[in-house]
């Protein structure tokens, strides 16, 4: 017995592990149904003797693994003693002579019955150059139940009618039949293991997902529901379906998930595919609803009809405004239609991306598609072929690119709004989708509507912008006065197009007696009327500063003139530099505090001055007085600079107190450095920075009074004067 003792010293410990029923090399996948058959694992060495026996072997035939190791393998087989040795031993010799064997025998229970089963044996090499027959056998009952059973099973997904799908708790394809394939067009493959809604389009707000999430996680089976689908294989076959789907327990090592079972119920549920097609219907004009007109840009505006109608409605679309002389012009269909391409875009390969993109300006002979759109002023449908290309396309690299592009059918609506056609948008589809039907003329006929209006709406918006700013270009000064004692930097950024050009001005006027009088304002509100009243007070300013020494006399006469022009709000700071003396007298009227940068490199906010706004009345205004260094820099600006949404005011101005302190150099680099770090990209309201380095002038007898030869009485007092 020392060679079995030898065997099972290196045998069992390591195939006793793998044999056990948790686990191991003999366990089949889990979840299928081998693995519920009892499989029994024992070994015989060359003498023919028991030298492994498993949990599966004790539970097939009966005996402990004490009452059987090392006896001879013959208690396993029915018949007399010789008859059982020699079953065994012909076992032993198929292995090593075959390699592996496998067939029925007749096997013999502890309790003496016996049983049908299956063998398979194969040799394993062991320790000591010796070989060791392994031996699997299971009951031929338990077996013969497994293949019919799958048997069964691979008859129902070859050949049932009826979709049969099985997903994990995820909601991913573990298995489904040809049947439900065919129904997706989507080959068996190409489903597993992956999402439901990477196979359908879910049209329908995502119910059809939930719906099946609620059997996986509840355990409430949904039997005979009618839902509306459209697969991804079929992206132009709307399907109505009768689905059933029940939870998979996952007990006895089964995977959890959940079971269905479809049936393609169209041709019986049309209306279903109705109101689904229309429920879409409404999806996409709702969609359009709220991304349209975002903005008053018109780019934009156009690229957003172009961004909401793929891929559901269209494979591609452009959008194109006509080139009227004006609009009273009427069209004419005897005369070629020009159009600028704002926007494009598609979802085909290329080249159907060079298509869309690859012109700006396009030419449309007498007799084309779109001029029979126009005539009508309705949508229309055309097929791409040699007719439609011949009529409506004139260079020829243009027609090969749209015949090789895919795109097989158009729609082509106009965008008109006011009563003028403002452009038109080009739908287009593949052949792979259905042609556009007159539900579809419909819809892109609305789409085409509530684009018109957005784009309209823009184009007046940028039009009146165009004015406003033209206008206030033209009221602001084409040159600053020069002077020996002052050097000027100036900037004026108008807002984004998305804010409407607003009031703001300056200006820099020179003054007798070596003295330049400095002037930055803010009309509030935006556009046309702004820029007026900004050009009235600047014109008036600029008259004034000549007879008034006084910057607080100054803007009370500027109040009365906005009170008596019906400006009701403005602000404005002038400041009135004298270069014989080096100081600077300052009045504001409700504007931003000057600050001034001193050539050691501090910062001080002249912040006396703010006093009311023009336009308000009754109140006066201050006069302060300030010495400056020679070399000190003045900077002046409007609140565009330093006040923005979501940001405190007096955050802005510590923000431009840093950036003036930081910076330094030449006045030019010093304005753009400002701006560049303290404005938004684009700047969302008008702006205004004066920078002024102020030198003194070298003293000369003969120069008068220190405030001006056309200072009044008390024209050099001290500061704080009242004005008028």
């Amino acid at each position: 017995m020392g060679q079995n003792d030898g065997w099972k010293g290196r045998l069992v410990p390591s195939v006793r592990r793998g044999d056990d029923a948790r686990g191991g090399p003999f366990r089949s996948e889990p979840g299928t149904l081998l693995e519920h058959v009892p499989v029994a694992v024992f070994g015989l060495d060359d003498d023919g003797l028991v030298c492994y026996w498993g949990p599966g072997a004790r539970d097939l035939f009966g005996h402990e693994a004490a009452a059987v190791l090392g006896r001879p393998g013959a208690l396993l087989f029915a018949g007399g003693p010789a008859e059982a040795a020699a079953t065994a031993a012909a076992l032993v010799e198929r292995a090593r002579a075959q390699g592996y064997w496998r067939g029925p025998l007749t096997a013999r229970h502890r309790d003496g019955t016996d049983f049908a089963c299956g063998f398979r044996v194969f040799p394993v090499q062991g320790a000591a150059e010796r070989s060791v027959v392994m031996g699997l056998a299971s009951r031929s009952s338990e077996l013969d139940r497994v293949k019919t059973n799958l048997a069964f099973l691979d008859a129902l997904f070859e050949t049932c009618p009826v979709g049969l799908v099985m997903l994990d708790q995820e909601l991913r394809y573990v298995h489904l039949n040809q049947a439900l394939a065919d129904m997706d067009g989507l080959p068996v493959e190409e489903h597993i293991g992956r999402p439901v809604d990477e196979v359908m389009i879910m049209a329908d707000g995502g119910e059809y997902r939930r719906m099946v999430r609620a059997v996986a996680e509840g355990g409430v089976p949904v039997v005979g529901t009618l839902v509306g689908l459209r697969p991804k294989g079929h992206p132009d076959r709307d399907q109505v379906r009768s689905v059933t789907f029940f939870p998979l327990s996952g007990v006895a090592g089964s995977r959890p998930g959940v079971g269905g079972l479809m049936v393609d119920v169209t041709d019986r549920e049309r209306a279903i595919l109705e109101a689904t097609a229309a429920r879409r219907r409404l999806a996409l004009l709702d969609r359009a609803s709220a991304r349209l007109g975002t903005t008053l840009d018109v780019r934009r505006t156009a690229q957003e009809l172009v961004d909401v109608v793929m891929p559901d409605f269209c494979d591609g679309a452009v959008v194109e405004v006509v080139e009227w002389m004006d609009e009273t012009e009427r069209f004419d269909p005897d005369r070629p239609l020009i159009t600028r391409r704002i926007a494009s875009g598609t979802v085909l390969p290329p080249p159907a991306t060079e298509l869309v993109s690859g012109v700006e300006r396009v030419r449309y002979p007498p007799g084309s598609v779109i001029h029979d759109m126009l005539r009508t002023g309705r949508p229309v449908s055309a097929v791409v072929d040699a007719d439609f290309l011949a009529r409506t396309v004139l260079i020829e690299s243009r027609a090969r690119l749209l015949s090789d592009s895919g795109v097989a059918c158009l729609l082509v609506a106009p965008l008109i709004a006011r009563d003028t056609v403002q452009g038109l948008a080009v739908f287009g589809r593949s052949a792979d989708r259905p042609a556009f039907t007159e539900d579809d003329l419909g819809l892109g006929g609305e789409l085409a509507s509530r684009a018109a209006i957005c784009l309209d709406n823009a184009r007046l918006y940028s039009r009146v912008q165009d004015i406003s700013l033209t206008l206030q270009r033209a009221l602001l000064p084409s040159a600053l006065a020069t002077s020996s004692y002052v050097e000027v930097a100036h900037r004026y950024l108008p807002g984004s197009r998305i804010t409407e050009v607003g009031g703001d001005w300056y200006d820099v006027i020179s003054l007798p007696g070596d003295r330049v009088a400095l002037v930055v304002g803010d009309v509030m509100g935006h556009g046309v009327p702004a820029a007026t009243d900004m050009g009235r007070l600047r014109i008036t300013t600029k008259a004034l500063a000549s007879h008034h020494a006084r910057p607080d006399a100054l803007l009370a006469e500027l109040d009365a003139c906005a009170q008596e022009s019906g400006i009701e709000l403005a602000t404005c700071l002038y400041l009135v530099y004298d270069a014989t003396t080096g100081r600077a007298r300052i009045a504001g009227a409700g504007h931003p505090p000057p600050l001034v940068l001193r050539p050691d490199g501090t910062v001080d906010t002249v912040d006396e001055v703010l006093g009311i706004p023009l336009g308000v009345g009754g109140l006066p205004f201050r006069t302060v007085e300030r010495e400056l260094p020679d070399g000190a820099v003045l900077v002046l600006y409007t609140d565009g600079l330093i006040e923005s949404r979501g940001q405190d005011i007096d955050a802005g101005l510590e923000a431009l107190r840093t950036e003036v302190r930081r910076a330094g150099g030449p006045l030019e680099v010093m304005a753009d450095r400002i701006l560049t770090n303290l404005l938004p990209d684009p700047p969302t309201d008008d702006t205004v920075l004066v920078l002024a380095r102020v030198h003194r002038a070298e003293a000369r007898p003969e120069a008068g009074p220190a405030a001006g030869p056309d200072a009044g009485p008390g024209a050099g007092a001290a500061t704080g004067s009242a004005g008028r």
